[in-house]
């Protein structure tokens, strides 16, 4: 029975290693259904390229390369081309989702590269390398799933943080440096974001260092972003990530 089975399989793979109707549409759907699972996964946390987008990405890929493999098999073209020119395309298109906050923090790194890769694993599945695709797509979905919880760990347990900081008067700033000094940490850069002006706020972008050993060992990040919150100067305080 193990055998039979995997006998179709392999009628299966032989089957669709030309380009054919059959092996047209399993590249297709093959493509389609892992570039949607990590859509799914993206806008399931608002991220600004979402599941059309995944979809779209890796499908334009898969296709650029079934007619790439056609034309080099029945023509006088020797380079995959229309496939070179769609990770081209897709590297254009996945830079325009990295943005610039008004508190200095750039955002969409991770879903410019995820649609890249994407791509890749489109253009995989366009060339019938199913083995390939799959292990990319399950190593790509890993990476998005289970690397964030493991990098969130690793930043708050870290000597090094920044935070962005909103204190109601300038006059503030002398104090909470003071504060800071106390505490045990140390102000390695401060900048003024003018992206506040005329709020009515005076706003800074501080990065720190801990230098004391007891909070080193005893306070995560965010319970020191937690007590900083309640000196009664501070409009708002968070870190950024």
């Amino acid at each position: 029975m193990i055998n039979s089975f995997i006998d179709s399989i392999s009628k299966t793979v032989r089957l669709t290693a030309d380009i054919s109707l059959l092996s047209v549409a399993l590249r297709i759907a093959v493509a389609v259904l892992l570039s949607s699972m990590i859509g799914c996964e993206r806008a399931s946390k608002r991220h600004s390229a979402g599941l059309r987008t995944f979809i779209l990405v890796s499908f334009a890929s898969a296709i650029a390369m079934i007619m790439d493999l056609f034309l080099m098999n029945n023509t006088e073209m020797s380079l995959p081309v229309l496939s070179a020119f769609a990770i081209l395309s897709i590297s254009i298109l996945s830079s325009k989702t990295i943005l610039f906050s008004s508190r200095n923090q750039i955002k969409g790194l991770t879903t410019s590269v995820a649609l890249w890769s994407c791509g890749l694993i489109g253009l995989s599945a366009g060339a019938g390398l199913y083995i390939v695709s799959v292990v990319a797509f399950t190593a790509l979905w890993g990476i998005l799933l289970y690397l964030p919880k493991l990098e969130m760990y690793l930043k708050n347990r870290s000597n090094h943080f920044e935070i962005h900081l909103e204190l109601k008067n300038k006059e503030n700033l002398q104090d909470f440096v003071t504060t800071i000094r106390r505490l045990g940490l140390r102000i390695d850069d401060i900048e003024f974001n003018s992206a506040y002006i005329g709020s009515g706020l005076s706003v800074y972008s501080v990065i720190f260092t801990i230098d004391s050993k007891e909070l080193k060992k005893y306070k995560t990040h965010s319970e020191i972003i937690q007590a900083l919150a309640t000196i009664d100067y501070i409009y708002h305080i968070e870190e950024m990530r």
